[in-house]
């Protein structure tokens, strides 16, 4: 019996379906492994060994101790003290994760679902509300070692070293991860943050706009400092109050749409004004015993060009950058004693 034309047609509609099907694998295992290769040969493109991973090149604080432990100063180009994850409040952690990475504790560095949220949403859709695809270790890798300058490039040079610089985010990420716990992973990506007016890092972030350790920090001072991690220009607390309360109201919504505050703990926060009447810039002179630390600075130098006391690679430590901690015999209560008797004495020498 001849086959009707109703059955060829099927048959010729069957067979298109198989070639292109056996067309889509072929693309998408090609995709796969072209993008595979291109992640294997950017692991390779000036990418931070597991060593740099290590060992993280900032510049960090040197501060100084009295003899009862004492902070008295400090030496620093940029006023970074790093503080460890056990001296940072839940309430900071909580509105952290809650805010910059909801899916960070499950995650290895990268979250498939935030970048397909991304891709679907903000790429396909055009939402731009929708929130970004980066984690908080992704951010931690573009702090550390990524570079973003684009200056001189055209706008297609601009978009390929971008999702290039994404990418190796990506790998950096996973390497991150693997090297760090999450504890430490949050610790580190609140240290090296700027926090704009010379506040490098949570703990000069905490002394310079509210004039107190991370540990005593408020629940609505946390979501402030947590809101500026967005964008710290856009929302600096000295410029845009208002912008900056607003922000730090939508830290304290994800804090509670995350279980970690209830309702009526998000209203009784977010009515409160932002206090910064404890603001103070910090520079080096600022302390006890200014001329103490002026001299203190020539025998430390002096002290670290011993061959002895260099590093490992013959290089000289640098008290502006190299985070070293440096006691002393200084008794603050009689050097404030000796200041308080040279300031009275001034007064009627001035006479």
């Amino acid at each position: 019996m001849a086959p009707s034309s109703q059955d060829e047609f099927k048959n010729i509609r069957n067979m298109r379906f198989r070639r292109w099907g056996i067309r889509l694998w072929k693309v998408s295992l090609y995709g796969l492994i072209s993008f595979v290769m291109f992640l294997i040969l950017l692991s390779f493109d000036n990418l931070p060994s597991f060593s740099d991973l290590e060992d993280p090149t900032n510049n960090l604080a040197s501060p100084i101790y009295a003899n009862k432990g004492e902070l008295i100063g400090s030496y620093f180009i940029e006023n970074r003290i790093p503080i460890e994850y056990k001296d940072l409040p839940k309430h900071l952690i909580d509105a952290l994760v809650s805010t910059e990475d909801s899916r960070f504790y499950i995650h290895s560095g990268i979250d498939p679902e935030a970048l397909m949220r991304v891709f679907t949403k903000t790429i396909i859709m055009g939402e731009k509300s929708s929130g970004g695809g980066s984690t908080i270790t992704q951010q931690l890798a573009k702090l550390l070692y990524s570079d973003r300058d684009f200056s001189g490039m055209t706008k297609t040079q601009k978009l390929v070293g971008l999702i290039t610089r994404k990418f190796k985010e990506m790998i950096t990420a996973v390497k991150l991860e693997k090297r760090y716990t999450k504890n430490e992973i949050l610790s580190l990506y609140l240290n090296h943050f700027n926090f704009i007016n010379g506040a490098y890092g949570i703990k000069a972030a905490s002394e310079i706009y509210f004039g107190k350790s991370p540990k005593d920090l408020k629940v609505e001072e946390s979501a402030t400092l947590v809101g500026m991690l967005q964008n710290p220009s856009l929302f600096n607390p000295l410029r845009r109050p208002e912008k900056v309360r607003q922000r730090r109201n939508a830290v304290l919504k994800k804090m509670e749409k995350a279980g970690k505050l209830t309702h009526e703990e998000f209203l009784k926060y977010s009515a409160r004004t932002i206090d910064l009447s404890n603001f103070s810039l910090k520079n080096p002179s600022d302390g006890i015993a200014p001329y103490f630390r002026m001299e203190l600075r020539k025998e430390v130098l002096r002290i670290l060009d011993r061959p002895e006391c260099r590093k490992s690679d013959g290089k000289t430590y640098n008290i502006y950058k190299d985070g070293l901690k440096i006691y002393t015999t200084l008794d603050t209560a009689i050097q404030n004693c000796s200041e308080a008797a040279v300031a009275d004495h001034m007064k009627s020498l001035q006479k």
